[in-house]
């Protein structure tokens, strides 16, 4: 299964047979007060050095999230947008709970973007499928819907199918969509990495779609988290993952060494090349 994203004229292929896509997570306001103060002033040279980090460091599209109390995200989403697109060359994951952002976004981006995300209750999907279909854009289903989180995978697979078939319905190509089957953190319960994991293997063995996300949501709240981040990207990508959500600088070499270990990279190029890149 192919998703296909693409910036101005870059295209980006997310294939389940293929290596993994990253999708850098950093321009997002959570735990970065220089970005909430530089939005606020509509400055957006700090976006663009996060953006070219990135980058440099191996991702293939960018998640835009300009979220924090009090912004005008209509306004401010598209305008980030337009600055990230007037520099780089590069797919966009639009981020927001808010639809009417992720609309006004879209207007201005071209390409072909990814909506982060919809989930499986009624007013997520009936506020978003339209519009996901309207601009042409993919979308990331998230594994939740009206009744919560379940800790059941068959029950994450269940609403991810729900998703999936709500979209086609809606007009939207299936490759289109992208599951996010929920990582959360492991700090104060031992089921949620099992489950996730669980959840992503059902959905690479019963949809065959391309599965997304947060690699760093499993280890807040414990020490020596950048280890327990790689080894549960590791055990994601073996059972399916295929385009993380993550800031590259950190795991950009554990996803190259899981595709050259599962036979994704001729010659060990890309890992020996994201090895020289960082000096290893």
């Amino acid at each position: 299964m192919k998703t296909i994203l693409r910036g101005n004229t870059r295209e980006v292929i997310i294939d389940t047979d293929g290596p993994v896509i990253i999708i850098g997570e950093c321009i997002n306001p959570t735990r970065r007060k220089k970005l909430v103060s530089t939005l606020q002033e509509s400055d957006f040279a700090y976006v663009l050095e996060l953006a070219e980090m990135q980058i440099n460091a191996a991702a293939d599209v960018l998640d835009v999230n300009v979220g924090f109390p009090g912004v005008d995200d209509v306004k401010l989403l598209a305008e980030t947008v337009l600055a990230i697109k007037a520099r780089f060359d590069i797919p966009l994951c639009l981020d927001s709970p808010n639809p009417k952002a992720i609309e006004a976004a879209l207007k201005v981006a071209g390409g072909k973007c990814l909506i982060n995300s919809v989930n499986g209750e009624e007013k997520s999907m009936n506020a978003l499928l339209p519009i996901a279909h309207e601009y042409g854009a993919a979308i990331i289903a998230l594994a939740m819907d009206d009744s919560g989180i379940t800790y059941e995978p068959e029950k994450r697979l269940a609403v991810a199918e729900k998703i999936l078939e709500r979209a086609v319905k809606a007009g939207i190509k299936e490759e289109d969509v992208v599951i996010d089957p929920l990582a959360m953190a492991v700090s104060a319960d031992p089921r949620p990495c099992v489950v996730s994991l669980e959840t992503i293997r059902l959905v690479r063995q019963k949809l065959g779609l391309n599965i997304t996300q947060g690699a760093s949501n499993i280890s807040f709240g414990l020490p020596n988290r950048e280890v327990l981040n790689s080894v549960y990207m590791a055990l994601s990508i073996m059972n399916g993952l295929t385009c993380p959500i993550a800031n590259p600088e950190k795991i950009a070499t554990t996803v190259r060494a899981s595709d050259l270990i599962l036979g994704r990279d001729d010659y060990a190029i890309r890992f020996v090349e994201i090895s020289q890149a960082n000096g290893l």
